[in-house]
């Protein structure tokens, strides 16, 4: 079904966590759709190379340094706009496989920090912005993990849980006003660096854990799901996908051909 161009008022989307994977991708998608994209992320020089290539396919693209845990910073970025139309929280990521009993407290504490205060820093300080376009959109892209245990991944379970318990709870809060809350829950995604970064740059380790997966989703196949979800009618509120590739039936049984 085809939807119409996004109004003036809402055309422009905020993505977090844009230097790779699932962030990057979402910004080409969003672009493409007609959206003019702010790309925030730390790292500046992959943000601003994107915001280029964007440019260069005949889109609107603006890119922002931003560190999505610094609230003076993040509450500075929103005075940048007067209204924006879609947010998508995509910053996040995990640290390490550790059991309970031996995790590291400061990879619980950052993973906290960036997939939950980061989502809610840019939440609160955009959505008085999103109230005034007229017709917001809040994405919140949690996790398979947010909606199921595995052993191994407490401390990034028990964040990417505060994520979708934010979203849920920020959609019974706002309901009347001109704002979706969309979550995006991806399964297996293999990305250049999310399992790299979990375990700390061993690539030994992140290769395993796709091992024997023909296919496991890609950043392009969240991207694709997170802009459908976007452009429905303004009336139409996609309140959760689960995303898992069809070899994943849950976080914890994958079928592997080895």
């Amino acid at each position: 079904m085809a939807t119409a161009a996004p109004s003036a008022a809402s055309r422009i989307a905020v993505v977090t966590g844009a230097s790779s994977g699932i962030g990057a991708a979402t910004a080409r998608q969003l672009a493409a759709a007609g959206y003019r994209v702010v790309l925030t992320a730390r790292r500046k020089d992959r943000i601003e190379a994107l915001a280029e290539e964007i440019t260069k396919a005949g889109h609107q693209a603006t890119a922002y340094a931003l560190d999505v845990t610094d609230r003076a910073a993040v509450d500075e970025f929103a005075t940048a706009f007067k209204t924006i139309g879609v947010l998508v929280n995509n910053a996040g990521g995990a640290l390490g496989a550790d059991p309970v009993a031996t995790g590291d407290p400061a990879d619980w504490r950052q993973m906290y920090e960036t997939n939950v205060i980061g989502t809610l820093n840019l939440t609160q300080a955009l959505l008085p912005k999103l109230i005034a376009s007229g017709d917001g959109t809040v994405v919140v892209v949690s996790s398979t993990a947010g909606h199921g245990t595995y052993e191994g991944g407490a401390g990034y379970v028990a964040a990417k849980h505060g994520a979708h318990v934010l979203a849920e709870t920020l959609r019974l809060e706002i309901v009347g006003r001109p704002v979706r809350v969309i979550e995006i829950a991806p399964g297996m995604v293999k990305t250049d660096e999310f399992a790299l970064t979990r375990f700390s740059g061993d690539k030994e380790k992140a290769e395993k854990v796709y091992e024997g997966v023909a296919e496991p989703l890609t950043a392009d196949d969240v991207a694709d799901t997170i802009t459908w979800a976007v452009t429905r009618p303004s009336h139409v509120n996609v309140d959760l996908v689960v995303l898992r590739p069809r070899a994943q039936a849950s976080n914890t049984k994958v079928h592997r051909e080895l």
